[in-house]
């Protein structure tokens, strides 16, 4: 994906600086090295990353650290974008069994950066690619059979520790509940009817409104719900020695039936393989092992998964529908371009509606 739009790096460093030393007021001689943003990032945020030096108490400190802004541009993703959700979510998350950074500050003013942001803290790991996938090339395509399956499992792992939280604990009172007599996954879809509505011209993505009204026709009674992750899968986790060391990017955080991330997980990488040519790489587990080893993760059977890897194929379809027209509104794809109605994602999204009829 391309780079975020329109940031003056040398202007962000100057205001950060004096953020910075609001926050630290007794630290002395901030400087701000190695100003930068990552190299693939997507248009849904704008991340900075940065070490921040300073003397305390006599001693010189060092500190990596990560920022993620709310998106600036007229042309988002999605049609909000919380960035205090997502630092609470985190910070939630601190004293469990669920890896993430250190959640340093949230700044909901758009003044000091030109939006709202939180910072966190910079781990030292690597992430698997979504571009270049990393079926195709990278550290993860060079990595052993072994460590690829390691990997993958310890990924599955880290996210069934989010789906055996109690989403009632108090700390996680922010999270939206559904409206009364509504269930969650019908919650989920009125939101993302809402995203329709409010994205695409509905009338040009006759493969999404049918799959739109497959997933309205055949809405499972939940039973069990949990918190959901939202967007998990490996390229949202930082690894070290292919062991998971962090869970990141809860911007599509719900309250759900937790086999939606199940489906989702294992659903990106058919999208990253079969969406787009590429045949996938030896040691990963398959959709029944990694069906299985979340089963026994968590305690309970994957009930209605194939409603679910529907619901994940589909919602990326309608999220890269929005993203290439995005990418059309900055003239980075030609505006005739078919892109946004077909993409790697629809392939799977159509094999899925028609194998369930």
């Amino acid at each position: 994906m391309p780079q975020p739009i329109g940031r003056d790096l040398d202007e962000t460093r100057k205001h950060l600086l004096a953020w910075l030393a609001q926050r630290l007021p007794e630290a002395g001689q901030l400087r701000i090295d190695e100003l930068r943003g990552p190299k693939d990032t997507g248009f849904s945020s704008d991340t900075l990353m940065f070490a921040l030096d300073y003397d305390e108490g006599g001693a010189p400190r060092r500190q990596e650290m990560v920022i993620r802004l709310k998106p600036v541009g007229e042309f988002g993703v999605f049609p909000e974008y919380d960035v205090a959700l997502q630092h609470n979510m985190m910070k939630a998350l601190a004293d469990t069994a669920v890896p993430v950074p250190a959640m340093y500050w949230l700044e909901e003013d758009p003044a000091p950066l030109g939006s709202p942001f939180y910072v966190m803290e910079r781990l030292d790991g690597l992430v698997p690619s979504d571009s270049p996938p990393y079926h195709s090339e990278g550290w993860l395509y060079d990595a052993s059979p072994d460590d690829r399956e390691r990997l993958w499992n310890s990924g599955i792992d880290a996210m069934s520790e989010v789906h055996k939280l109690d989403c009632r604990k108090p700390e996680f009172a922010f999270l939206e509940a559904p409206s009364a007599g509504q269930s969650p996954m019908q919650a989920q879809l009125a939101y993302w009817e809402r995203f329709l509505d409010w994205g695409l011209d509905r009338s040009r993505y006759a493969l999404i409104e049918r799959g739109f009204e497959w997933l309205v026709a055949n809405c499972p009674a939940e039973s069990k719900v949990a918190i959901c992750w939202g967007d998990a899968r490996i390229s949202n986790q930082i690894f070290r020695d292919y062991a998971s060391i962090a869970v990141i990017d809860w911007e599509m955080v719900f309250v759900g039936d937790p086999v939606a991330d199940l489906a989702w997980f294992i659903t990106m990488d058919r999208v990253f393989t079969q969406g787009i040519g590429l045949e996938r790489l030896a040691g990963f587990p398959d959709k029944a092992a990694s069906i299985a080893r979340w089963e026994q993760n968590v305690g309970r059977p994957a009930d209605d998964y194939g409603y679910y890897e529907i619901f994940a194929a589909w919602r990326f379809a309608a999220v890269m529908a929005r993203v290439f027209l995005q990418m059309k509104h900055y003239e980075l794809v030609p505006e005739e371009a078919p892109v946004d109605v077909e993409n790697l994602s629809t392939p799977v999204l159509q094999e899925l509606l028609d194998e369930a009829g």
